[in-house]
C-alpha cells in the first residue's frame, strides 16, 4: 500500500498540525549536544509553515517511564528549534490537559508549540487512547515525521493516527519518514548489485534479526564490532577476554551455516586491536582475531581487517553500514571505525548509513556529505530491513 504524505494534506491554510517529531536527542548543561534529529524535521516543519499552518510538534526524550523528569524536559530542543526554524517555539511543561488544550486552541498561521515529552505521561508507551484522544483535540491534521519512533506501538504513533483517520482528519508522513521509507524500501526491494551490508556494536542479540534477513538479501555481509567474537567463538576461534554471548552461540551458527548455503560472503575480522581494558590510556596490541590471549580483550578491528573490508567495499554498488566497529569513543580503538566509515564515503555505490554511534563516527569524521542517506532511524531501521511491518508507518498507509 502506499505512505500518504504532505502532498496528500491539500490545503492547510489557518489549520493546526500535530507533527510527531523524533527529538531523542543528548542533552548537555541544558543544551542540546547533537542536533541532528532536530535538523532532519526541520524541512517538514518548514514546508507546513510555509503552507500556512500552525504547528503542534511532539517528541520523547530518553525513558522517563511515566514520571516528569527535569533532565529530560524539552526546553533545550525548543531553544534550538527556535534557531533553526527562525520563529519562536513556545515550550509548553505539560503533555496534554487544560494547560495544552487552551494554548492550542489559540494558536494562529505560523505559531510552532512544543509539548512537553511525551513519555512523561504513562499514556504514550502503553499507547492508551484516552491518552491519544487528549492528543487528537489539540490539531486537525496529523503528521508523522518520527521514523525512529516508528517501530514502536505508542500513543503518539499508533493511537493518534487511528483516531485521527477514523474523525475523517488526515494522518500523513512528513518529508523525512517519507524519505527513509524510500530509501530503506528500496534496500529491501531492489538494490544495485553487488550489495554489502556492514554490520558492527556490542551485541549480536541485538541484530540477530536483521543478520539473518541480510544473509538472504546481501552478496557481502562484513561483522565487526564486539558482536564478531560470539560468530568468531561459534566457529571455533579463541577470543580472550572478548564479549561473547554464549546463550547466541546456536543461533549464530545457523546464521553462518544459511549464509554458506546462500552463498552470501560473511567476512570476520582476521585482526584486532585487544587491549586489557576499554581505556585511553592502555597499551593496545594488534593480534589475530581468532588467537586472542587470555586477558586481552578485543575492542576495535585491526588494520588487515580495515584493507579486506575496504576491498570488498570498493566494488560495491550499494553499501548498508549500522554498528561502529570497535570502542570508537577511545583514540586507541578509533582507527577501525574511521577506516570502514572512510572506505563507504570513497566507493562509488549508494551508500546508506543508520544507528546512533554510526553517524556519531561519520560526523566525527567530517564525512556526513559523502554518504547517500543518513538513517535517523536506529531500532526502526533495523526492524524495517528485517521485513517486520511498524506500526507508525502501518498507520499512515491506504
Amino acid at each position: 500500500m502506499a505512505l500518504r504524505t504532505l502532498d496528500d494534506l491539500g490545503d492547510v491554510a489557518d489549520t493546526r498540525i500535530f507533527v510527531r517529531a523524533d527529538f531523542n536527542v543528548p542533552l548537555e548543561s541544558g543544551r542540546v549536544a547533537d542536533d541532528m534529529r532536530i535538523r532532519a524535521t526541520v524541512p517538514t516543519l518548514s514546508e507546513l509553515l510555509d503552507r500556512g499552518a500552525a504547528l503542534v510538534v511532539a517528541s520523547h526524550l530518553g525513558r522517563p517511564k511515566g514520571e516528569p523528569r527535569d533532565d529530560l524536559r524539552l526546553g533545550p530542543v525548543a531553544d534550538r528549534l527556535t534557531e533553526l526554524l527562525g520563529v519562536d517555539v513556545r515550550a509548553l511543561d505539560e503533555v496534554v490537559g487544560d494547560g495544552p488544550e487552551a494554548v492550542c486552541n489559540h494558536i494562529e498561521p505560523g505559531d510552532v508549540v512544543l509539548l512537553e515529552n511525551l513519555r512523561f505521561h504513562p499514556g504514550e508507551e502503553a499507547n492508551d487512547l484516552g491518552f491519544a484522544g487528549q492528543l487528537a483535540e489539540l490539531a486537525d491534521a496529523y503528521v508523522n515525521d518520527a521514523f525512529g519512533a516508528a517501530h514502536r506501538a505508542h500513543g503518539s504513533v499508533a493511537a493518534l493516527p487511528d483516531l485521527m483517520r477514523a474523525s475523517g482528519r488526515s494522518a500523513v508522513a512528513g518529508r523525512l519518514l517519507q524519505r527513509e521509507v524510500e530509501v530503506l524500501g528500496r534496500l529491501l526491494a531492489d538494490p544495485d548489485r553487488p550489495y554489502v551490508a556492514v554490520l558492527g556494536g556490542a551485541k549480536v542479540s541485538d541484530k540477530l534479526g536483521v543478520l539473518a534477513a541480510l544473509v538472504e538479501r546481501v552478496d557481502a555481509l562484513l561483522i565487526g564490532g564486539a558482536m564478531a567474537f560470539t560468530l568468531i567463538a561459534a566457529d571455533g576461534g579463541e577470543v580472550g577476554d572478548s564479549l561473547v554471548e554464549r546463550d547466541r552461540v546456536e543461533e549464530v551458527r545457523a546464521v553462518m551455516e544459511r549464509a554458506k548455503a546462500k552463498g552470501t560472503l560473511l567476512e570476520l575480522p582476521q585482526d584486532v586491536v585487544a587491549a586489557t581494558e576499554a581505556r585511553a590510556d592502555v597499551r593496545p596490541q594488534t593480534v589475530s582475531a581468532r588467537e586472542i590471549p587470555r586477558g586481552l580483550k578485543g575492542l576495535d578491528i585491526g588494520p588487515r581487517t580495515v584493507e579486506e573490508f575496504a576491498r570488498i567495499l570498493a566494488d560495491a554498488k550499494t553499501i548498508l553500514w549500522n554498528g561502529p566497529m570497535g570502542v570508537f569513543e577511545l583514540e586507541p580503538f578509533s582507527a577501525g571505525t574511521r577506516g570502514v566509515a572512510t572506505a563507504i564515503a570513497g566507493a562509488s555505490a549508494f551508500s546508506v548509513v543508520g544507528g546512533g554511534d554510526s553517524l556519531l563516527a561519520v560526523n566525527r569524521a567530517g564525512l556526513e556529505d559523502s554518504f547517500d542517506h543518513l538513517s535517523t532511524g536506529g531500532g526502526a531501521s533495523l526492524e524495517f530491513l528485517e521485513g517486520e511491518p511498524l506500526p507508525g508507518i502501518q498507520a499512515l498507509e491506504g
